[in-house]
């Protein structure tokens, strides 16, 4: 760096005075001997630049070049000061160094069009690199709005979370919104646009515009209508108007499911608000298990009751099943919406119901109704459960004679009062 500093101060006093004209003996006998510099001089004046241009420019170049790594460390430095941005000042410098190194860049090529013209006014240009900085100074604060945020979000922990996933991804989209639309408008204003004009106009082509994207409006209040309701959220496995996924995404026009087989589905907020929703996460405590058992019409009425009881009694003690004595832990501010509803139960998804009856005679079976619930809602546990209670009730079965039965039909001899053969069907 210090070699780089010495030559240039060589080349600057070379240039200042090859430009100068003669004063002295001296100065007569130095333009003699830099007969080099003076052709090199004569070569670059008819494309409006010289010596003493060349090193003016290089100068500069030199200086922002120094002043940059200086300046991210002072912004560094001020960043790390801020409390409350001292933990993101690495992430804000890295998302905001290339933006940044860019507004260097315009000043130089500024600069260089300044000495380029003699030093003079360049206003014609002026306008238009003051709104590429105008940009870049948006795009800056639209990043480090961006890289805060997302680190914040990601800092946040599940439980202690006390706005909804979606409020914060829409209030940033908006946030994003308005600091381009500021920009816009400032950009608007340095290229010479009448502002008031275009915001008195706008409340007489508001209608229009409203009229022409009353779609775009429907979807953004639908959106607002989704997160006020609470009625799903990001992650929640729901189910609308025959498509079911999970979703990914609540945006300010469409909420986005991923569908099972690893499509996406894409529904206007708007068709969104206006369908019934069911929503498969709202479940704390229970996830259904039932089934009709068809036992034969041969089979005796003592095992059929002694089955039903042990049944019952096999579910009420299974581990993975929820009963009236399964405990479960009410959080307080649901506690407190619960006092205005009649079941507390129902406001947090909480299932314990166990019957297990007798249901009915069927054509060819006496059906056992069995419904209850599992203590999990997750998929794969509930499936554990389920498979772990068929395989007991199966060997209940068995150790009562009973068996299952399958559709059948009978035929009679008219003659006689008993069945002759009995074919399945």
């Amino acid at each position: 760096m210090k070699k780089i500093y010495l030559l240039f101060i060589l080349f600057f006093q070379f240039t200042l005075e090859a430009n100068s004209e003669p004063a002295s003996l001296e100065t007569l006998s130095f333009i003699d001997k830099s007969e080099t510099l003076k052709i090199i001089n004569e070569y670059l004046i008819p494309y409006g630049l010289s010596l003493f241009k060349v090193a003016i420019i290089f100068a500069i170049f030199l200086i922002i070049y120094l002043i940059r790594k200086v300046l991210f460390d002072l912004i560094e430095s001020n960043i790390s000061k801020i409390e409350s941005l001292k933990k993101y000042s690495k992430d804000i410098l890295n998302s905001i160094r290339k933006s940044l190194e860019t507004i260097f860049i315009i000043i130089n090529i500024e600069l260089t069009f300044y000495v380029y013209k003699d030093f003079s006014g360049i206003e014609a240009f002026g306008t238009y690199f003051n709104m590429i900085y105008t940009f870049l100074i948006t795009f800056i604060l639209y990043t480090t709005l961006n890289v805060i945020a997302n680190i914040k979000f990601k800092e946040m922990d599940a439980s202690e979370k006390k706005i909804k996933n979606e409020v914060i991804n829409v209030g940033i989209k908006l946030l994003n919104f308005l600091i381009w639309i500021i920009g816009a408008l400032v950009i608007l204003y340095l290229a010479g646009v009448e502002l008031t004009a275009v915001i008195s106009g706008l409340g007489i082509g508001g209608l229009a515009v409203a009229l022409a994207a009353k779609d775009s409006l429907a979807n953004f209040f639908g959106t607002l209508s989704i997160l006020f309701s609470d009625v799903f959220s990001q992650g929640d496995w729901i189910e609308v108007d025959g498509k079911e996924g999970t979703v990914v995404e609540i945006g300010l026009r469409v909420t986005k499911l991923r569908a099972f087989d690893n499509a996406l589905i894409a529904i206007p907020n708007a068709v969104l608000a206006n369908k019934n929703v069911k929503n498969w996460n709202r479940r704390s405590l229970g996830r259904r298990i039932k089934m009709h058992i068809g036992v034969k019409y041969d089979s005796k009425r003592e095992d059929i009751q002694n089955s039903l009881a042990e049944i019952y009694n096999m579910l009420d003690k299974h581990s993975g099943i929820a009963t009236v004595n399964t405990e479960f832990d009410y959080s307080e501010n649901e506690s407190k919406r619960a006092r205005i509803i009649r079941s507390k139960d129902d406001v947090q998804g909480v299932k314990r119901t166990l019957l297990v009856y007798l249901d009915e005679f069927s054509d060819s079976s006496i059906n056992i109704l069995i419904y209850c619930f599992c203590k999990s809602v997750i998929w794969s546990e509930w499936l554990e459960v389920k498979q772990d209670v068929m395989f007991k009730i199966m060997e209940i079965l068995e150790a009562n004679n009973l068996e299952f039965a399958f559709p059948s039909m009978s035929l009679y001899h008219e003659t006689e009062s008993k069945p002759s053969n009995s074919t399945a069907v």
